[in-house]
């Protein structure tokens, strides 16, 4: 791709921009912890919920949306469809419940929640293992994608300087690098103000150029009666892998054997953590609705995520990834297909490349910002200020959060050189995190759970999914998981046997060991308010705590919102390969589990917190 002038222009304003808004909010955000990493508990919903979108629209997501349809076909995006059902359970379960809690990070749920030594040793832990290990890898696979996008956008990337010559991988990555110390910049001067309006921004531009992308590549192909009767042709020469326009699964295909199909849509989405869906909410999602005005913000924070998430974001890349297949099918690596259409002359007008560029550079701004603020508030909150030096200054730990966005710039850099593989980087984590999700979900409905039942959860989940990683030939081969993360029955059998073993663990765990002591549960409920159906002794001795009794009204709320975003999905879809009856049905029927929703919400009333309750003191 040849740039000019005027495409340079346009990416040295993008980051222009970027910049100042970084400094507009920097007295802002630099005035309290508060400030910096939760926007100082008042964000409006609809900027709360685009951010969480925005750093979700990696550089990486579209190539790997690319790559899932060419391998497996539209229906191939239920690897990531499927977490859906677990978003929807964070909007009407748990979201109202994180307001409540008043905490600055989820980590420091655990000392709230429990009590004593085990507490603290689970909240450190935590911010260490999530802030470091967990988020260098998240930030190491959004690096490796954008270095692989700057290969394929400058195929003579290269630069030498003082007699070294650095290749074009190791060009892109210092570019990589130079790119993240400018959102490094950002994220330090503002806080999470600074990252929320500059993800608002950056969604904009990246959801237009992609839109924009997407009606190029399909005239390309001659319009979308040609590209779906090029798939049909290409459907015939696949060996009867179903219909690559399908939106459902083929079950009992190569790719989506039974056992995979049934862990997809049983057993994933409640019972395995994943950075920004994980079970009961967390993370980034977690910081945003912590951020939230009040408990009504909260809530429809996370539902405009999840509806923008699954039912906005995937067309454009999927008709260009279906494009992409016609235009270049002798192509070897499916998933630089994305790419290969920004690049190519004859598809993409080179008047838009530098807006095209700046828009991929808004793609990996936005999640990279957004997890080094999230994972220096784990450092600094949950680490730092709890175990190292308590007691200090605003100011102090604002200016130790900014130390350690860096630091974690430089480390996530250094995973980044070391790391091959971005869907293996994916699996490894679902799999080390299969089976702690029932006890993150429970631990608010039911007094019993202690700190020991969440520490042994960790535990057995990361040892059982490593042993079946790398344990003897033999007892894989008998638990059918010798084939490896790629083999999609040996990856569901994984799941599947982590899953039972973690829960069997962590539920001997909280019988073996005692409750909470009393004084930290009755907080608890009085602070946060659960249903009070597992609460019974607890419950009785807070008789003063108005019962919560919505457990069936979320439950129908939470059906109709996969019932909204799914069928506004495929309504979508169906108008876009001139279905046009089906289309309109689809997103009739939508529309009225929207409607739903917005009357049995406002049937039982807002229960809106005036302000926050302070985070606690230990």
């Amino acid at each position: 791709m040849h740039l000019t002038w005027f495409d340079w222009s346009v990416i040295a304003a993008y980051f222009a921009v970027n910049v100042l808004i970084g400094l507009w909010y920097r007295r802002r955000a630099t005035g309290s912890t508060d400030e910096f990493f939760v926007g100082g508990r008042n964000v409006s919903w609809w900027l709360a919920g685009t951010s969480m979108v925005a750093t979700t629209f990696a550089a990486d997501t579209p190539l790997a949306v690319t790559g899932l349809v060419a391998a497996n076909g539209i229906a191939g995006n239920w690897v990531w469809w499927n977490m859906l059902l677990s978003a929807m359970l964070t909007v009407f379960f748990f979201a109202r419940l994180w307001r409540r809690a008043g905490v600055m990070t989820d980590v420091e749920f655990a000392e709230i929640r429990y009590a004593g030594g085990p507490a603290a040793f689970l909240r450190g832990f935590r911010a260490l293992y999530l802030g470091l290990p967990i988020n260098c890898i998240v930030l190491g696979w959004v690096n490796l994608a954008m270095v692989k996008i700057l290969k394929i956008v400058f195929p003579d990337l290269g630069m030498s300087f003082g007699g070294i010559h650095l290749d074009a991988g190791n060009t892109a990555l210092c570019i990589v690098f130079g790119i993240m110390l400018v959102t490094a910049l950002i994220s330090t001067l503002s806080g999470l103000w600074g990252v929320l309006v500059t993800d608002l921004f950056q969604f904009v531009l990246k959801m237009g150029m992609v839109i924009v992308l997407a009606w190029y590549a399909v005239k390309a192909v001659g319009g979308m009666d040609v590209l779906m009767a090029k798939l049909r042709v290409i459907d015939a020469s696949r060996g009867g892998k179903g219909s690559i326009l399908s939106f459902v699964p083929d079950v009992g295909s190569p790719w989506m054997p039974m056992i995979t199909f049934f862990v997809y849509l049983a057993v994933t989405w409640w019972a395995t953590w994943y950075p920004g869906a994980e079970p009961g909410g967390g993370g980034y999602v977690a910081q945003r609705i912590f951020s939230a005005k009040d408990e009504r913000n909260s809530l429809l924070a996370t539902l405009w995520f999840s509806f923008a998430n699954y039912a906005i974001r995937p067309w454009p890349w999927i008709l260009t990834a279906l494009a992409s297949l016609v235009l270049y099918p002798t192509l070897k690596d499916k998933e630089s297909g994305f790419v290969k259409v920004i690049v190519d002359p004859a598809v993409f007008p080179p008047a838009l490349a530098g807006l095209m560029v700046a828009a991929f550079a808004a793609a990996y701004m936005s999640t990279v910002a957004t997890q080094l603020n999230w994972g220096a508030s784990y450092l600094v909150s949950d680490f730092y200020r709890r175990f190292l030096k308590p007691g200090a200054s605003d100011a102090h730990y604002v200016r130790v959060g900014q130390v350690a966005t860096v630091i974690l710039m430089f480390a996530s850099c250094l995973v980044t050189a070391n790391m091959e593989s971005i869907s293996g980087a994916w699996k490894f984590l679902m799999a080390i995190g299969a089976g702690t999700g029932s006890v993150l979900i429970l631990r608010w409905f039911w007094w019993r759970i202690n700190a020991w039942s969440e520490v042994s959860a960790m535990v057995a989940s990361f040892v059982v999914s490593m042993f079946l990683k790398f344990g003897p030939e033999g007892i894989r081969r008998a638990l059918h998981v010798a084939g490896g993360d790629e083999d999609p029955s040996s990856f569901a059998w994984t799941v599947l046997i982590t899953v039972v073993c973690s829960n069997l663990v962590w539920l001997a765990v909280t019988f073996l060991t005692g409750p909470e002591d009393r004084a930290t549960l009755l907080a608890f409920y009085r602070r946060v308010r659960p249903a009070s159906a597992l609460w019974g002794p607890i419950a009785r001795e807070a008789s003063e705590v108005q019962p919560t009794r919505d457990g069936l009204s979320n439950l129908a709320d939470w059906v109709a919102g996969c019932a909204l975003v799914y069928l506004a999905l495929f309504g979508v879809g169906k108008l876009l390969f001139g279905e046009t009856a089906k289309g309109l049905v689809f997103l009739a029927l939508s529309a009225f589990a929207g409607v739903f929703v917005y009357w049995n919400l406002n049937r039982r009333g807002w229960k809106v917190l005036d302000e926050a309750p302070a985070p606690a003191k230990k």
